[in-house]
């Protein structure tokens, strides 16, 4: 039967320098990966790459930090080249690069739209290619969407909608890579206490946004805190490698589907 503890596996973890990526890097080095190699987009985020691999590496695992702006192929293609030289073949892959949009639909760039796409859902079907290619028999692949995925609102259809893609594709590789063992998930956070999510709403979408999960009350801040999401994504990349193909939504009752 195959191994499907955390302990002694290598995983890689894109926008994984803060945030959610960054905690999730964290709790798998806790959790015994021998090897964590962390993606960041720019040098702004260098520094907190590196505070990452810093903590990484204190838990007794390899920890490489790695650059890249993941919107072509080529790129996800050197992403993977790269940490199979540095630490071998990935046993998790786990995608967190996103970027958030809230705009009528009437106000929408081409540019803005097209931008959108390469990151949320062009990045994630060629991060699914080669994690396909490269990930070790009966490993785990994750990427994160949004718990928007299940709403019915305005302002979201450059983000949510360049997003519900990956649910497509992620059930056509949970399909063509289960004859490896290989579980494929999508991960739909609510809206989360990050950086990522207070720059694109105002004062009265925050407040509402904090009180719009059934258990809003309950959270430190009304919002999906990161670590209650870490726990999931740690189950789905360890024993709950028989969920393949779904789209889970971990928001407290934000929405539902």
């Amino acid at each position: 039967m195959a191994d499907h503890s955390i302990k002694g596996k290598v995983a890689l973890i894109t926008g994984g320098a803060k945030n959610l990526g960054g905690l999730i890097a964290r709790d798998l080095a806790t959790q015994g990966a021998k090897a964590v190699v962390i993606h960041y987009n720019s040098v702004a985020s260098r520094v907190d790459a590196e505070a990452t691999v810093a903590a990484i590496e204190q838990t007794g695992a390899k920890a490489v930090a790695l650059q890249g702006d993941l919107t072509t192929a080529a790129a996800i293609e050197k992403l993977f080249a790269d940490t199979i030289a540095a630490v071998g073949r990935p046993d998790i892959a786990i995608n967190t690069v996103g970027k958030v949009l809230k705009k009528a639909i009437a106000d929408v760039s081409e540019a803005e739209y097209d931008d959108m796409t390469a990151v949320n859902s062009k990045a994630a079907f060629f991060f699914l290619k080669e994690a396909g290619k490269h990930v070790n028999d009966h490993g785990k692949i994750v990427t994160l969407v949004s718990s928007l995925l299940g709403a019915f609102t305005p302002f979201y259809a450059a983000y949510a909608g360049t997003k519900a893609p990956v649910e497509h594709f992620t059930r056509a590789a949970a399909k063509e890579f289960g004859a490896r063992g290989i579980s494929v998930t999508a991960v739909g956070p609510g809206p989360m206490d990050t950086s990522f999510f207070y720059p694109a709403e105002g004062a009265d979408a925050v407040a509402y946004h904090k009180s719009a999960a059934a258990l809003s009350s309950f959270s430190k801040t009304g919002l999906t805190d990161i670590e209650d999401v870490v726990p999931f994504i740690r189950h789905l990349v360890s024993d709950g490698w028989w969920i393949t193909g779904q789209t889970i939504l971990i928001n407290g009752g934000y929405t539902t589907k």
